[in-house]
């Protein structure tokens, strides 16, 4: 099954909101492919406020652990999306992988509810335009999601 890979450097916030939707929308369209996410630096826990944005959605991260970025989930990744690794690529390598795409979102992290919400929902939204494109197309031919929210 080909499977799409979210990075980011702690695996707490926008990495793993985006693993979720992806999982759930796929399921949802029969698509076949799934996604995995990881960090470069992995936390302890989901961020609070983003597990609380999320169960807004139904979508329950609470059983969730940030893992680390490893070898083995790279080369099982048909396709590898960084989370908004640019600005911090001293702690993200990940950017420096082969055919990396980076959605430069902000960090949830210590953020107000409010604005962890708008981060979600560009996630959620970029994770849609992806499953679009790969119902269109091959999964590793599907076109970068536009930057523009």
């Amino acid at each position: 099954m080909p499977v799409v890979l979210f990075v980011c450097v702690h695996n707490a916030g926008r990495s793993q909101m985006a693993e979720a939707f992806f999982n759930q929308i796929a399921q949802e369209r029969h698509l076949h492919a799934r996604a995995e996410s990881a960090g470069t630096e992995p936390g302890d826990h989901v961020h609070p406020e983003v597990a609380a944005a999320m169960r807004e959605l139904g979508i329950d991260l609470t059983a969730k652990r940030p893992k680390l970025l490893t070898d083995k989930l790279i080369k099982e990744s048909q396709r590898v999306i960084t989370m908004g690794c640019a600005p911090d690529a001293a702690a993200c390598p990940a950017i420096l992988l082969r055919d990396v795409e980076d959605w430069a979102l902000p960090d949830p992290h210590s953020q107000p509810l409010r604005r962890v919400r708008e981060i979600r929902d560009q996630v959620r939204r970029r994770v849609l335009q992806l499953v679009e494109q790969i119902e269109r197309t091959d999964i590793e031919d599907a076109p970068p999601i536009d930057q523009g929210d």
